[in-house]
């Protein structure tokens, strides 16, 4: 039994088929019966419904598997107390196998996002466990690319001029499917994984222009105003946390490049990973056929 937390979202859509597609047996967590509903649509064969910010369904959770997949909640105040919960309830399980879905440069601590998980890595190599660490570039998101698609406009939230390295959640799903599969291979490994080709906003541009065949603009705009219009009648605690990351991120971002390489990402896949231009043909092409 493979556990997924966090089954319903970006990294769990994509990758619980690959699992059920390999003969695995599935316990997918999520928030609501919706989500559940949907899973349990695909064949997974245990889903529980809860928070994994409470210690007995975290217990529940962890009880009978083998190997668990944590996707920690990137954006949640308590990402880092959740994270801690769920490897000492693997622990006294008996999980053999905790994969922990990390970040590329986990060491970057001035980012919030970062250190959390740094903090939950150095958890997880306490822990006695057997594990693996996956830290992925930012991914390549298919919402992304909405306001390019509908106003030919592609929008970062930090210098335009600073470049980063990205990567297609396809890839980092297969990665973790395979690293799931066979533990005793990925035991103890830490693993970037980061698709080829450093960007800056005006390289992207430059991408979607040529893919797409027409100019598309590369703007930036005010995250922190986003996030005020987006979380207006939020508690104000959970919006002042989105604050502060938001201007960590955009501080970071605009001071520094944000980049890896792809070596490790392609010994891992056994061919070329994704590229950004692939991506953004891969995208397009879904919407014309969605159109006709």
């Amino acid at each position: 039994m493979i556990l997924v937390t966090s089954a319903n979202g970006n990294q769990g859509k994509r990758l619980i088929p690959k699992l059920l597609g390999a003969g695995h047996r599935v316990r997918a967590c999520v928030r609501t019966e919706a989500s559940a509903r949907a899973l349990r649509g695909q064949g997974v064969q245990q889903v529980l419904v809860g928070d994994l910010a409470e210690p007995a369904f975290i217990a529940e959770a962890v009880r009978g598997v083998a190997s668990l997949y944590h996707i920690g909640p990137t954006l949640h105040r308590d990402e880092r107390a959740m994270g801690f919960a769920m490897m000492d309830a693997a622990r006294v399980a008996g999980v053999e196998h905790f994969v922990f879905s990390s970040v590329l440069h986990a060491i970057t601590t001035d980012l919030i996002q970062h250190e959390i998980k740094r903090d939950l890595e150095e958890h997880l190599l306490s822990s006695g466990m057997a594990f693996t660490i996956l830290q992925p570039a930012n991914y390549m998101l298919p919402h992304r690319l909405s306001s390019v698609f509908e106003d030919g406009v592609f929008r970062l939230s930090w210098s335009l001029d600073r470049r980063q390295s990205m990567v297609d959640l396809d890839d980092v799903t297969d990665v973790a499917a395979r690293v799931l599969a066979e533990p005793e291979r990925h035991a103890a490994a830490t693993y970037e994984l980061a698709a080829p080709g450093h960007f800056a906003g005006h390289d992207i541009g430059r991408v979607l222009t040529e893919v797409l065949g027409r100019d598309i603009r590369v703007e930036r705009i005010d995250a922190e105003a986003f996030v005020r219009a987006r979380m207006g009648h939020a508690d104000p605690d959970a919006l002042a946390y989105q604050l502060r990351m938001i201007r960590a991120i955009e501080a970071r971002y605009s001071s520094h490049d944000f980049v890896g390489n792809s070596n490790v990402l392609t010994w891992l896949l056994g061919r070329t990973p994704i590229t950004f231009e692939a991506f953004v043909r891969r995208e397009a092409a879904g919407l014309d056929a969605s159109r006709r």
